[in-house]
C-alpha cells in the first residue's frame, strides 16, 4: 500500500502536464466526484440563468403591451372577450382568471372581497412559476465554494500522505497534487459566483414584476 502511494507521488513529480483535463484525470475518486458534481451544478445553473433572462425580458415586454391595450379598451369585459383562449403572459393570466371568476358569479354581493382574493391568488400563482429555480441558484451560490473546499482539503491531505511516505518534499512532488486539489476550489467558485449574481438580479427583477402585478390588480379593482 505504502509502495503504491510512494510510486504515485513520484509519478506526480515527473508529470508536468498541468492542463485542466490532466488535473481532473490524476485526481482521486473523491475529488473527481466533487469536480463532476460542481460541473453539473454549474451547467444546470447556467440553464436556469439563460431561461430566466429570456423569461423576464419577455414578460416585461408583454405586460407593457397588455396594460396599454387594456387601459385603451372600452371595458374590462370587452377586453376579456378579445383575448385568445390560451395566453401565457402572467398579467394576462391574472386578469383572465379574475374575469372568469367574476362572470361565473351571478351574485354581486361581496364582489370586491371576492375579486381581491382572486387577484391575490392569481398573482401568487404566477410569481411561484416565475421564481421556480431561484432556490437552486441560491443553494449553489452558498454551498458550491464549500463543496470545492472539501475537495481541496481532501486532495491536499492525500498529497501530504504521499509526500510523507515517499520522503520527498521537493516542489516537483508537492506542486502537482496541490494543483489538483485547488482545481476543486476553482470549480466551486466558478459555479457559485454566476449563481449568486444571477440570483440577486432575478430576485430583484421578481420583486419589481410582483409590484407591477399588484399595482395592476389595485387599478383593476377601481373600475369594477
Amino acid at each position: 500500500m505504502e509502495a503504491d502511494i510512494a510510486s504515485k507521488a513520484i509519478e506526480l513529480g515527473t508529470n508536468t502536464d498541468f492542463s485542466l483535463f490532466s488535473l481532473f484525470l490524476r485526481a482521486d475518486i473523491v475529488v473527481k466526484t466533487v469536480m463532476i458534481s460542481l460541473i453539473v451544478c454549474s451547467i444546470y445553473s447556467w440553464a436556469i440563468i439563460i431561461d430566466k433572462f429570456r423569461l423576464f425580458k419577455k414578460i416585461n415586454k408583454t405586460s407593457e403591451e397588455f396594460e396599454e391595450k387594456f387601459w385603451n379598451s372600452k371595458s374590462a369585459e370587452t377586453f376579456y372577450n378579445s383575448l385568445p383562449s390560451k395566453v401565457d403572459d402572467p398579467m394576462s393570466l391574472v386578469f383572465q382568471e379574475a374575469m372568469e371568476g367574476l362572470l361565473k358569479k351571478k351574485s354581486r354581493a361581496n364582489i370586491s372581497e371576492r375579486m381581491i382574493a382572486s387577484l391575490e391568488a392569481g398573482v401568487e400563482r404566477q410569481m411561484t412559476k416565475i421564481e421556480k429555480g431561484f432556490t437552486f441558484l441560491a443553494t449553489v451560490g452558498s454551498t458550491a465554494p464549500f463543496i470545492g473546499l472539501f475537495g481541496t482539503v481532501w486532495g491536499i491531505m492525500n498529497s501530504f500522505q504521499s509526500i510523507a511516505i515517499s520522503r520527498n518534499t521537493s516542489l516537483a512532488i508537492v506542486a502537482p497534487g496541490i494543483a489538483e486539489a485547488l482545481f476543486a476550489t476553482a470549480l466551486g467558485l466558478l459555479a457559485a459566483i454566476p449563481a449568486v449574481v444571477a440570483y440577486n438580479k432575478f430576485n430583484n427583477d421578481s420583486k419589481k414584476y410582483s409590484e407591477k402585478l399588484q399595482n395592476f390588480s389595485k387599478r383593476f379593482l377601481t373600475i369594477i
